[in-house]
C-alpha cells in the first residue's frame, strides 16, 4: 500500500532503516524514543487524561508521572537502588504494579516480572537467578516470598507520595541495555528469564503507534480508544503491548483486577465503554458458555483479539456466532515472550480468506521457515519458524548456552515452532517440543486438536504423545466435553470415529480421557502438556 510506504519510507513518521543491532543489521524505527525514560517524561504532557482506570479508581497521566517521580527518588535515595539493579515485582494486576514498573525504569533499574502463580519454591529459584536488590509484592505473594519485600498495599502508596515535588531524573542508558526481564511460561523445566532492552520496548511502542496511524487513515480516531487489560502484567501481552505503549500514546488502560469473571468483565466494558480487548481462548470459551451475554451493552467494543494460545477455525467460528463484537473484528496473532510483540497478525480479512492462519509478519519483522539444516524452504513447505527484528530479545538472563541455542550466527531467533508460509501468511503446525513421533511418522498435536475441536460436544482438548513399547509413542487425547445431541458426553468411540473421518489412521488418538474438568493451563493460557500426559500414567 502506498500509505505504508509513505509512513515507513525516508522522512516518514515511521521511517525504517537498516542499522546494526548487537552485531546484525535489522530494520529499526529512526524516530523511536531514545529509551523508556524519555517515554515516561513525555507522558506527563497528557495531563488529566486517564491512564489507568479500575472498577474503583482512576489515575491520570499527570498524577501517574508525579507518583512515579516520588517513588523513583525513594528507591534511589532512600533504598539505595543503583542503575542496572534488578527489582522484582511479584503481584497480581493492580495500578501499583504499573506504578512500580515505571518507578523502577525511572530510577534506572531493571524491572523483573515474577509469575504471580508461582509457589514459594519457584519464587526462591527466581530470587537466586535474578538477585533483585528490591522485591515488591502484594500481601498474598509476600507470604510465599522468602525475602524482605515492599508491599503494593502499604509501601507503594507511601513511596509514591513521599516526595510530592520530586522531578523525574532518569539515568542515561544505552539503547540495548536491559530494561525488563520476563520469565518464559515454559511447561516443564526451569523457566528462563527473557531480557528485553530499551530498544525492544521503544520499538514495540512504535509498532503500536504505526497501527494507530493506520487506523486514522481509515477514519478511526485512535485517541478515543480504551483498552481492557485482563491478562497478567508479567506477560508481554499486557505489559509490553498494553501498559507500556498506552503511556506513550495517551490512551486509557481499563484494568480488570482479580480472577477472570465474565459478568465483572462485561460490566466493566459496558461502564467504561471499552473499545479494544485481547483475550486468551480460555476467556473466550467462558464467554461462549455464559448464559447472560445479551444483558450487557458491549457495543463500544470494536476490536477483539485472541492472544497467547492457539485457537482453531472451528472455535473462532463459534466465538463469532456467540459474541457479536468478534464478528468482523476478530484478530489472531502469533508471538513469543522472546519476540516482545507479535511476530505475525491475522486480520479479520486474513481469517476469512485463510481460516487457520496466524497472518503476515508485522512491520519490521522478518520471518523464514527453515529445514533441519537451517536452510529456508519454499512456500508451502513445513519447517521451523525463525524470525529477526528490533523487537527480539537480547537473550536469556545468565544463560549463555540457552541464548546461543536460540539464535543462529546472524541473530535469527529459532522459535522451536513448526509452520508453513503460504502466500505471505503463516500457519502453525505445532510446537517442535510437542511433536509426536509414532512408529517413525510425525504427528502434530495442533492438527489433531483442530479436528477434535470441530466436534459439537468438544469444549477444548489437548493431544500429547505417551510412551508405547513398540511404536515409541502413541497419540493420546484429553477432551473436555459438553453434551452431545442426546444429552450425554461423547464416548471415546464416538470421538475416535469423528477423528478417523478427517485424519490418517496413525494420527487418530489411541488413548482417550473424556472429562468435564478444564485443561490445566499456565498464567498465559497455554496448556500444561506435561500435566495432560499425566492423565495416562
Amino acid at each position: 500500500m502506498d500509505i505504508i510506504k509513505e509512513l515507513t519510507g525516508p522522512g516518514g513518521d515511521f521511517e525504517l532503516r537498516d542499522e546494526e543491532v548487537l552485531g546484525t543489521r535489522v530494520p529499526v524505527f529512526v524516530n523511536r524514543p531514545r529509551d523508556l525514560g524519555e517515554v515516561l517524561a513525555r507522558s506527563a504532557s497528557f495531563g488529566d487524561r486517564e491512564y489507568i482506570v479500575t472498577a474503583s479508581g482512576r489515575l491520570s497521566f499527570a498524577e501517574h508521572a508525579r507518583r512515579v517521580a516520588s517513588m523513583a527518588r525513594a528507591l534511589r535515595d532512600d533504598l539505595g537502588l543503583r542503575p542496572g539493579d534488578r527489582v522484582a515485582i511479584n503481584a497480581a494486576n493492580s495500578p501499583e504494579w504499573i506504578l512500580s514498573f515505571w518507578s523502577v525504569i525511572a530510577a534506572g533499574g531493571v524491572a523483573v516480572g515474577y509469575n504471580a502463580w508461582w509457589t514459594r519454591r519457584e519464587v526462591e529459584y527466581a530470587l537466586g537467578h535474578t538477585e533483585p536488590a528490591i522485591v515488591i509484592a502484594d500481601a498474598k505473594r509476600a507470604a510465599r516470598t522468602p525475602a524482605t519485600v515492599l508491599t503494593t498495599e502499604d509501601d507503594v502508596p507511601s513511596l509514591t507520595s513521599r516526595y510530592p515535588d520530586a522531578e523525574l531524573e532518569v539515568p542515561d542508558v544505552a539503547a540495548d541495555d536491559p530494561a525488563v526481564i520476563l520469565y518464559t511460561s515454559g511447561t516443564s523445566g526451569r523457566p528462563k528469564g527473557v531480557v528485553h532492552s530499551h530498544r525492544n520496548l521503544t520499538s514495540v511502542i512504535m509498532y503500536h503507534r504505526f497501527n494507530d496511524a493506520m487506523t486514522k487513515v481509515f477514519g478511526i480516531d485512535p485517541s478515543t480508544r480504551r483498552y481492557l487489560l485482563t491478562l497478567p502484567l508479567f506477560h508481554i501481552a499486557s505489559l509490553h503491548n498494553l501498559a507500556v505503549p498506552r503511556l506513550a500514546t495517551g490512551t486509557t488502560v481499563v484494568l480488570h483486577q482479580g480472577a477472570f469473571d465474565v459478568d465483572e468483565v462485561l460490566s466493566l466494558i459496558e461502564k467504561e465503554r471499552v473499545t479494544n480487548w485481547g483475550a486468551v481462548p480460555t476467556m473466550a470459551h467462558r464467554l461462549i458458555e455464559h448464559p447472560n451475554l445479551g444483558k450487557y451493552d458491549v457495543s463500544s467494543l470494536t476490536a477483539f483479539a485472541l492472544a497467547s494460545a492457539p485457537s482453531s477455525p472451528a472455535f473462532q467460528e463459534r466465538l463469532q456466532e456467540a459474541f457479536p463484537p468478534a464478528r468482523g473484528a476478530l484478530v489472531d496473532s502469533y508471538g513469543l515472550t522472546e519476540s516482545s510483540t507479535a511476530i505475525t497478525v491475522a486480520s479479520p480479512m486474513d481469517l476469512a480468506e485463510a481460516p487457520g492462519t496466524v497472518g503476515s509478519p508485522v512491520i519490521g519483522v522478518k520471518v523464514q521457515v527453515r529445514d533441519a539444516d537451517g536452510r529456508p524452504v519454499p512456500d508451502g513447505v513445513e519447517g521451523e519458524i525463525c524470525t529477526r527484528s528490533a523487537y527480539t530479545m537480547i537473550g536469556y538472563w545468565r544463560d549463555p548456552d540457552a541464548t546461543s541455542r536460540a539464535f543462529d550466527e546472524d541473530r535469527w531467533l529459532r522459535t522451536g515452532d513448526i509452520g508453513v508460509l503460504e502466500g505471505g501468511r503463516l500457519r502453525l503446525s505445532s510446537r517442535r517440543t510437542d511433536l509426536i513421533i509414532r512408529g517413525g511418522e510425525n504427528v502434530y498435536p495442533a492438527e489433531v486438536e483442530a479436528v477434535l475441536a470441530e466436534h459439537p460436544a468438544v469444549r477444548e482438548c489437548a493431544v500429547v504423545g505417551v510412551p508405547h513399547p513398540d511404536l515409541g509413542q502413541e497419540v493420546a487425547a484429553v477432551v473436555v466435553a459438553g453434551s452431545s445431541a442426546e444429552g450425554t458426553p461423547p464416548s471415546a468411540e464416538e470421538l475416535a470415529a469423528h477423528a478417523r473421518e478427517h485424519l490418517a489412521y496413525y494420527k487418530v488418538p489411541a488413548r482417550w480421557s473424556v472429562t468435564t474438568d478444564p485443561l490445566p493451563r499456565n498464567a498465559t493460557g497455554k496448556v500444561l502438556r506435561t500435566r495432560v500426559a499425566d492423565a495416562f500414567g
